[in-house]
C-alpha cells in the first residue's frame, strides 16, 4: 500500500512551517517577519533585572560609609590636638582666689580634655580651708568650669586665750569647726565661742555644731543679742547675751518649745538667768 505524501513534500509546493508547541502563545515562529497590519499587544516590553534597579541605594550606602571612615580618621588625627585644655574658668569665690583655686585644682593648661580627672580636682580643690564643696566639670571643646560653694563663719574664737594670755585676735570657725580666716577684730555680730581649746582643734567638734544650731533657733530678736556662745559639749549649750542675760538652752532638741518658753519668761521676769533646757520645767533667777 503507497502512503500518501506529506504535506508540503508534493513537488512544486511550498514547505509548510510547522508550529513549536513549546513556543509561548501569541509568540511569532522563529523567522517569520510580523506583517504590518499585526497588533503589537503579545510583545512585552523587557524588564529591568532587580539588580540594576537597587545600584543607586547600594552607591549611595558606600558614599555614606566612605565619608564615615574619613570623619572617624579626622577625628582621630586631630581631636588630641584641637579638644585640649584652653581655659579654666572658676566661680563661687569670696574668700579664696581665683588663682588658689586653680593651682589647688593643678589641671594643666593643654591637657587632653579626656584626660582631665574632674573627681580628682574636686578633691584637691577641698583640700582648701575655706571651701566646703566644690564640683568641676568639662565644658566642650576646652573649658573646665570649676563652681566652690564656701564656708560661712559663723562662730569667733579668741586667740591666744588657750595659753592664758589676752586675745591677740580671732579665728573664724564654721558649724563644722573649721577655721575660715583670721582677723584683728570680731566681726559685728559674731558671738565668740567661749572654750579654752585653741580654734585649729575644734574641727569636727559636736559642741560647735551644738552652738551654731542653737543660734539659728533662737527668736529672731534674742538671736541679734547674743554676744557669746559656750558649750562644753553638744547637749549644755549657754548663751550670753549683751546686756549680761545668761540662757541655758541645753541641747538642740524641742526647739520651738523652749524659744516659746524664753518669750514669755522675758517678757514676764526680769532677770539675768533663765534655764529652759527642759521645757515645762523652766527657771528665771
Amino acid at each position: 500500500m503507497t502512503k500518501p505524501p506529506w504535506p508540503g513534500s508534493e513537488p512544486g509546493s511550498a514547505p509548510t512551517s510547522v508550529a513549536d508547541p513549546t513556543a509561548p502563545a501569541g509568540a511569532s515562529a522563529p523567522g517569520r517577519e510580523r506583517r504590518p497590519d499585526e497588533p503589537r499587544g503579545s510583545e512585552r516590553p523587557p524588564q529591568e533585572s532587580p539588580g540594576r534597579s537597587r545600584s543607586p541605594w547600594r552607591t549611595a550606602f558606600f558614599v555614606v560609609v566612605a565619608i564615615g571612615v574619613v570623619a572617624v580618621i579626622a577625628w582621630l588625627v586631630l581631636a588630641p590636638k584641637l579638644l585640649v585644655v584652653r581655659s579654666v574658668v572658676v566661680s563661687g569665690n569670696h574668700l579664696v582666689s581665683v588663682s588658689q583655686v586653680r593651682a589647688a585644682a593643678d589641671i594643666v593648661p593643654k591637657t587632653q580634655m579626656l584626660h582631665v580627672d574632674t573627681s580628682a580636682a574636686a578633691d584637691r580643690v577641698e583640700g582648701i580651708n575655706q571651701i566646703q564643696s566644690a564640683t568641676v566639670s568639662k565644658s566642650w571643646p576646652n573649658r573646665i568650669l570649676i563652681t566652690v560653694h564656701e564656708r560661712a563663719p559663723a562662730l569667733a574664737v579668741a586667740s591666744g586665750l588657750a595659753q592664758g594670755t589676752e586675745a591677740d585676735g580671732y579665728d573664724l570657725i564654721d558649724k563644722a569647726g573649721v577655721v575660715v580666716r583670721s582677723v584683728k577684730t570680731r566681726p559685728a555680730g559674731m558671738p565668740v565661742f567661749q572654750t579654752s581649746t585653741a580654734a585649729s582643734s575644734l574641727r569636727g567638734n559636736p559642741a560647735v555644731g551644738a552652738a551654731v544650731t542653737v543660734l539659728h533657733e533662737l527668736p529672731a530678736s534674742l538671736a541679734r543679742a547674743v554676744s557669746t556662745v559656750s558649750a562644753p559639749d553638744a547637749d549644755n549649750v549657754r548663751i550670753g547675751l549683751s546686756n549680761g542675760v545668761t540662757i541655758v538652752w541645753g541641747d538642740t532638741s524641742r526647739a520651738q518649745q523652749k524659744s516659746t518658753e524664753i518669750t514669755v519668761l522675758m517678757r514676764t521676769t526680769h532677770v539675768s538667768y533663765y534655764d529652759v533646757s527642759a521645757p515645762g520645767s523652766a527657771v528665771a533667777k
